[in-house]
């Protein structure tokens, strides 16, 4: 069965490690028929939650108007989500944690979800980074049938381009293709 997989890149650089990682996925994803969609962060517009409780209290969409709202109801569309990130001081990119933030105000809808986590560090320890994917189970956590498949840790790349070559790329690439053989 193709899935409509959404794609999260929160690196800052284009190219970057986590965000070649999130290409070698979805070049598996597509390659195995999905409808594949990748979003890198940096080029959208993501204010970071106010508090005000619009949406929490009064049951109403956020009032800022940036690209958020887009985001969320394409999670909300998706089948698969991809989450990808850099980690910085052993927790995700300060974009993610904004888009997450954000699903504060429709994350009831978010359910249901095949969700999978790409990372890359400059630090060589996987253990070390589960701290970071911890911070992705505390978002899962909050979601109705959300379902963790899988986690690529890009460890040991930190200048641009440190990661090709290593065999994190394969694991993103075989991640993205079996994705169909998930239930």
């Amino acid at each position: 069965m193709t899935k409509n997989v959404l794609i999260l890149s929160s690196s800052p650089r284009r190219n970057g490690n986590s965000d070649t990682l999130c290409n070698e996925f979805m070049r598996g994803a597509q390659e195995s028929g999905n409808r594949v969609e990748k979003i890198f962060l940096k080029d959208k517009h993501i204010a970071y939650c106010t508090g005000c409780s619009v949406c929490s209290m009064y049951g109403k969409p956020c009032p800022q108007k940036d690209d958020a709202a887009e985001i969320v109801a394409k999670m909300i569309a998706a089948d698969v989500i991809v989450m990808g990130t850099p980690v910085y001081f052993y927790t995700m990119s300060a974009q993610m944690k904004a888009l997450i933030d954000r699903c504060c105000a429709r994350y009831l809808e978010i359910k249901d979800k095949e969700f999978y986590f790409i990372i890359a560090a400059a630090e060589n320890s996987v253990p070390l980074m589960e701290r970071t994917i911890d911070g992705f189970r505390g978002f899962l956590d909050c979601l109705e049938g959300a379902k963790e498949c899988g986690t690529v840790y890009g460890v040991g790349a930190w200048h641009v381009g440190e990661i090709n070559g290593m065999p994190s790329m394969n694991e993103a690439y075989e991640m993205g293709k079996g994705i169909l053989s998930k239930t």
